[in-house]
């Protein structure tokens, strides 16, 4: 049995993958205590975001816009308005949305994101 699996694992090595790794992808949400439009998004968005096929490639991570911002995160500005959403891919800022005017804006202006994200992938 384990010449077999010594076999099996050197062939698995020798193959090369056939889809290369997707890059992390994150939605940071910065928002603030007492802001009625991040109260709005949370319930228009936010209770569904994480099942969508968005929020499952595109995870939300919420900050404080008054807290530092964690080393982790390569961001262009710091937020002045909330909400801010910045889509990051491996920690690095790609573009973002600043302010909610409602669901439908949300959603168009996310997915044109995602799709930008696809055509620098070069369609993946």
């Amino acid at each position: 049995m384990r010449p077999l699996l010594f076999i099996l694992a050197t062939v698995l090595l020798l193959v090369p993958a056939t889809h290369p790794a997707r890059a992390e992808l994150r939605l940071v949400m910065f928002q603030q205590e007492g802001c009625i439009w991040c109260a709005r998004w949370r319930k228009d968005v936010g209770v569904i975001y994480a099942k969508t096929e968005e929020g499952k490639r595109a995870p939300l991570l919420v900050l404080d816009l008054y807290e530092p911002i964690p080393k982790t995160l390569k961001i262009k500005s710091k937020a002045r308005f909330t909400p801010t959403f910045v889509l990051v891919k491996d920690g690095v800022e790609q573009s973002r949305i600043v302010g909610y005017p409602g669901e439908a804006f949300f959603w168009g202006m996310l997915d044109r994101m995602l799709e930008d994200i696809d055509r620098k992938e070069g369609g993946s």
